[in-house]
């Protein structure tokens, strides 16, 4: 860590500080990456800092006698500040800090006590006497300059108490830019020991102001956030010092939040519509003038925000729609850009205002291997603000505004809450029933904050320390299926022992603490695995057949073909998140993923797993090489190359505790212990492609698949009994399902096959789940397949499962509201006299449909008038559609359709009549009620 070394240089030959004068220092508030402690109290108060600003340096001390009290402390601070020159550069020294310079005289260094002025190397000054030239002050570091600042702000705090201190003493003017404030709090003093690394206590963690003030003023005249348009938002992570929520949902989720940076101030919403809501237009007026700070300066708003320069203009103030300029008061933009990112930091720092809006969910959700903290654009612009965006979401709905005191006494921030857990550990402190309610966001927390994974920042460096000493201090709960984990406690160790595993300095002693048992495997050294791949529009998985043991490491030759052109290497096959579950039967995230984008890369996995190479979409190799150093080997039996022979006698019994089957289009993962007895895989493999070409048949696409599925047999999974993706995610007790070819073809797949159904539904005929009719088809439309197949695999439909998928087939045409009608509908009918052709046929057309509507209801028709035309159209023979559907059936079909419009165009109508007409037996009653005249 760079600051480590600065720090070593401020401090090099200082055994202790006596600070037992008659001089009470402030406290001092960090924050951003670059501000680091250099003296801290038991209490864990920073009495005296370091930072950066540009090009420049700065040390802070909390009392101005510390300037004469310490002069080998101002002597290295010298050094420190002016690098690059050396003895030269004239140091110059405020007027009334005449015996700083008499410290000096020993030195070879040139002094000048007067006023501020360009052309100096470094400037001694009180933090009172700045005012007038703060301006210049920042400039002169963010040149280069060094500023050395020392004084208290507690007594002016007494004598101005109508004032933000943070805002308005006079050396928080400077020095603020650089990420260090004076506070109005005094800090406690003694005799200090200097420790040989940069200080830090879990007491430090804590926020630097209460913000009711603040709060007071953003939520004047708001009883509530009305944020029920249905968009999905990202939750907002608080996590600076000067960071706080403004706006929490009912779960205890912030989508709207504050902070101060430097000399200026922030508002976070996480979704940019928010900025243009009337519901909202109370608050966001207050928000601008809280941003403005009584400047009556150009409010700037990015052009596309053309809504939200409507609703902002309501507060009087020059609204412009622009890019951004540094002559701006407040800048109004999203998060979905970082072009100028440092520019916006810096004006922020030096008084500007900004709101941000936007979310990261989606961004998360396209950009898999990526990290949302530190590579999402708006993170890089908000993380040093002490806010940042995360990939989870959260719903809109209707919620009360904050109750200002509780929420300053009881509002959920990360410091605040990981100084609650701190006290707990280490003094025993019991926590509240809503402390303890929190313990699970605080584990989600953590995880997200150290995949900042920023190590040259001190504070980030501190919660690392702080959650690795709790760790060597509670342990982690031995998770398995018989010993699950449901307390916050326990859930929360879990996660933390995870995630500051993968960040800490020295991984290998917290090893103990979160693993205590690892079976030694047998390993094989230099594998090579030999990689294809002709991926499309999706990733793809490579099975290489070896296993990683828990914290294994290895290294990985890597083809130069491959190398950074996105490919990836995993490790581990069970990739859902479990953090949401009540019961965790292993950790939340047991995978990991690493670029392949150097010639050697060094993998490990706390948790171990199958090694796998991702292929990134748009990628063609063939007959490329990697060569993994040590790992273990797996059972792995592949189609075609392995022979059964081998498999019975050698593979199957192979150490690692994960197996794969791989076939022509499926590959299964299961664990070992369900395929050490399994003789015939090439049976397995029979079953399985008997299934993968029927649903390709049914799918109208080549025999084929372009990328083979994946089934993944898991102890705990984040949803249902299975469910669908890439890999398909299913319960371990359902493992030898998939393997056991006698009870498929007696009691057939159902469940797995219905999972492979989801996977072929495509959008284009596929409704969002947004509505009851809606969901129906998207659960129905699935079982098309697992009734195919199950006919194909056993040549009946003897199940009451899937004669009822067959009847909830035809009922799906009917939508929700008329299916309970059609319940006489004979399956064998159904089967024998409308044929599969139909759906072929659908399908096929959607193959190369276009102008496909994206509402849901219009998708819905364009399917219902689809599948009509297809199957039981005008151009089908009679008696087909007499044995589909009965008169009454027809009726009741055709009288929905009437009453409910708003769900069928009068194209569907029209191919009804069509359908229902031959069904009229002369009787004019009937033909009357359906409409027919």
């Amino acid at each position: 860590m760079a600051c480590e070394q600065d720090y070593y240089t401020i401090m090099c030959g200082l055994q202790e500080l006596d600070l037992q004068m008659n001089a009470v220092p402030s406290d001092l508030v960090l924050i951003g990456e670059h501000a680091f402690p250099l003296v801290m109290n038991p209490k864990g108060r920073v009495l005296m800092a370091a930072s950066y600003y540009g090009k420049g340096r700065v040390v802070v001390l909390g009392h101005e006698q510390y300037l004469t009290r310490f002069p080998s402390l101002i002597k290295n601070a010298l050094k420190w500040l002016k690098p690059c020159t050396g003895d030269a550069g004239i140091v110059g020294i405020q007027k009334s800090l005449r015996s700083v310079a008499a410290n000096l005289n020993d030195c070879p260094i040139k002094t000048e006590l007067g006023d501020f002025r360009s052309g100096l190397a470094v400037y001694i000054t009180d933090a009172y006497s700045v005012e007038n030239c703060a301006k210049d002050l920042i400039a002169f570091i963010k040149a280069g300059g060094g500023l050395i600042m020392a004084g208290q702000a507690w007594h002016w705090a007494r004598t101005h108490p109508q004032e933000n201190t943070l805002k308005n003493f006079p050396g928080n003017k400077v020095c603020s830019v650089a990420g260090i404030y004076f506070s109005e709090s005094y800090g406690k003093v003694g005799i200090f020991p200097v420790p040989k690394q940069i200080p830090y206590s879990w007491l430090a963690l804590s926020t630097g102001k209460d913000f009711k003030d603040d709060l007071q003023f953003l939520l004047e005249g708001v009883s509530e956030f009305d944020i029920q348009s249905g968009t999905i938002a990202s939750e907002v992570m608080v996590h600076g010092p000067l960071a706080f929520p403004i706006a929490v949902s009912p779960a205890g989720k912030t989508f709207i939040a504050g902070a101060y940076y430097g000399q200026g101030r922030v508002i976070l919403l996480s979704r940019e519509s928010y900025m243009d809501q009337d519901s909202l237009s109370t608050f966001l007026i207050n928000a601008i003038k809280w941003l403005d700070e009584d400047r009556k300066g150009v409010i700037g708003i990015l052009p596309s925000l053309k809504a939200a320069h409507t609703v902002l203009s309501k507060s009087g103030l020059d609204c412009q729609l622009t890019g951004f300029r540094n002559d701006l008061s407040v800048y109004v933009c999203t998060s979905y850009s970082d072009a100028q990112c440092a520019e916006i930091q810096e004006f922020v720092a030096e008084g500007g205002g900004l709101m941000i809006g936007g979310h990261a969910w989606h961004w998360a959700q396209t950009h898999c291997g990526c990290n949302v903290m530190t590579d999402y654009p708006g993170n890089r612009i908000l993380n040093k603000m002490g806010l940042s965006l995360l990939g989870s979401t959260l719903i809109g709905e209707l919620c009360k505004a904050p109750e200002i005191e509780q929420s300053c006494k009881e509002g959920y921030h990360f410091c605040n809450m990981l100084h609650r857990f701190a006290e707990h550990v280490y003094l025993g402190k019991e926590l509240t029933n809503h402390e303890q309610s929190c313990l699970k966001q605080l584990g989600n927390d953590c995880a997200s904050y150290l995949q900042m994974r920023c190590h040259d920042s001190a504070a980030y460096t501190s919660v690392v320390a702080l959650l690795s000493d709790i760790v060597k201090k509670l342990g982690v709960p031995q998770v398995s299926s018989n010993s699950p984990v449901e307390s916050g406690k326990d859930r929360l160790m879990l996660h933390i022992g995870s995630e500051v595993y993968k960040v800490s300095p020295d991984p290998d002693a917290l090893l103990p603490y979160i693993i205590k048992e690892r079976p030694k495997l047998p390993t094989v050294s230099k594998a090579r695995v030999r990689i294809s791949a002709k991926t499309e529009g999706c990733e793809e998985w490579i099975s290489t057949g070896l296993y990683l043991s828990p914290a294994m490491k290895t290294n990985i030759a890597v083809p130069p073909e491959i190398i950074r052109k996105n490919w990836q290497v995993q490790l581990g096959c069970q990739t859902d998140n479990i953090g949401g579950a009540k019961e965790l039967k292993r950790a939340p995230v047991v995978h990991e993923r690493f670029p392949l984008d150097a010639e050697i890369v060094q993998v490990c996995n706390l948790w171990g797993g199958l090694i796998y190479i991702i292929a990134p979409p748009q990628s063609k190799v063939d007959g490329v090489e990697i060569v993994v150093q040590d790992a273990v080997q797996a059972p792995y039996f592949k189609s075609g190359e392995t022979s059964v022979a081998d498999w019975v006698d050698r593979i199957r019994q192979a150490p690692a505790p994960w197996a794969e089957l791989e076939f022509e289009n499926i590959i299964l993962t299961l664990q070992s212990e369900f395929i050490r007895n399994l003789d015939r895989p090439d049976e397995v493999a029979k079953l399985w492609d008997t299934i993968m070409r029927s649903i390709a048949d049914l799918a109208a696409k080549p025999g084929k698949f372009p990328r083979k599925e994946r089934f993944v047999a898991d102890v705990q999974i984040s949803a249902g009994f299975m469910h669908s993706g890439y890999p398909i995610m299913m319960h371990a007790v359902s493992a030898p399902e998939l393997v056991n070819v006698q009870e498929a073809y007696k009691k057939g797949l159902w469940g797995q096959i219905h999972e492979l159904g989801h996977n072929q539904q495509r959008s284009v005929w596929d409704a969002h789940e947004t509505c009851g009719h809606c969901m129906y088809m998207r659960k129905l439309t699935c079982r098309y397949f697992s009734a195919r197949i199950s006919l194909d695999i056993r040549g009946r439909l003897d199940s009451l499962w899937e004669k009822s998928m067959v009847q909830h087939l035809v009922y799906t045409l009917a939508y929700t509201h008329v299916c309970c009608h059609l319940q006489a509908l004979s399956v064998d009918v159904v089967i024998e006299k409308f044929g599969w052709d139909a759906f072929k046929k659908v399908f096929t057309i959607y193959h190369d449909m276009n102008g496909v509507p994206d509402d849901n209801a219009e998708k819905m028709n364009l399917y219902a008038e689809t599948f009509s035309k297809c199957g039981v159209g005008p151009s089908s023979p009679t008696h087909k559609r007499k044995s589909l559907i009965s008169l009454s059936g027809v009726t009741i079909l055709w009288k929905s359709a009437i009453s409910s419009k708003v769900y069928f165009t009068t194209t569907f109508i029209s191919v009804l009549r069509a359908v229902a007409a031959p069904f009229i037996m002369g009787s004019k009653r009937s033909r009357h009620t359906l409409g027919l005249i």
